[in-house]
């Protein structure tokens, strides 16, 4: 049963799968050589340099180029793979915001962490609180290159005025690695922070994500 996975979903229910089972669902097909189970087994090992993520981990972090790579995985399967991916990050969020308070700048480390691995350019996120610092929603305002965002004023604000949010926290990752703010991040937080005095919404904080660690820009005085 453990090589036809179609049916062991159908019969036992989707928490009984493992990962390469749930992955071979999504390829569907295999090729001459493997079926749709062992190029999913496959895709799953990882390579020398990945051995300290997990095999979803390293998942997440493949490209599309990367993806098609492997033996039987085309620019559709490649496609299709990615689209699940960022589906799951996108509906794993919704459950972990929900009525989720910020006290503090690690409940947003644990609370957004996930969403940046892989991640390999910068992406720009706010998160829009209530007075109670209750989370109303997360925005993702830009995705930029791997060393810099670029956002209008009017673009980051627009969503915090409609969704008449009382305070918001920026958040972006350094794919570099490093969470040492540049004066670009600075300068552009001191920026939002009179705009946002002029709207009267409260910039709460800042904070940096990177290799799985985060600094807060507001707790390290930098605005």
């Amino acid at each position: 049963m453990s090589d036809r996975p179609y049916e062991k979903l159908e019969l036992h229910g989707p928490s009984v799968m493992t990962n390469s089972e749930l992955l071979a669902i999504i390829i569907k097909n295999g090729t001459t050589r493997l079926n749709c189970l062992q190029i999913a087994q496959n895709m799953l090992k990882g390579k020398p340099d990945k051995i300290n993520v997990s095999d979803l981990e390293y998942l997440t972090s493949l490209s599309l180029q990367e993806l098609k790579e492997f033996e039987g995985i085309g620019r559709v399967k490649a496609i299709q793979i990615q689209a699940v991916i960022e589906l799951s990050k996108r509906i794993s969020n919704i459950y972990s915001i929900k009525k989720e308070k910020i006290i503090s700048p690690s409940d947003v480390f644990k609370l957004l962490v996930n969403e940046y691995i892989g991640q390999k350019q910068e992406c720009l996120k706010t998160i829009l609180l209530n007075k109670q610092n209750n989370i109303i929603s997360i925005v993702t305002n830009a995705i930029g290159g791997n060393d810099r965002i670029h956002i209008g004023i009017k673009e980051l604000f627009a969503e915090p005025l409609k969704q008449m949010a009382s305070s918001i926290i920026l958040v972006h990752n350094h794919p570099s690695g490093s969470i040492v703010p540049s004066k670009q991040d600075i300068r552009f937080t001191k920026n939002i922070k009179e705009y946002a005095n002029i709207f009267e919404i409260q910039l709460l904080d800042h904070i940096i994500i990177a290799n799985n660690q985060y600094i807060s820009l507001k707790e390290e005085k930098y605005f």
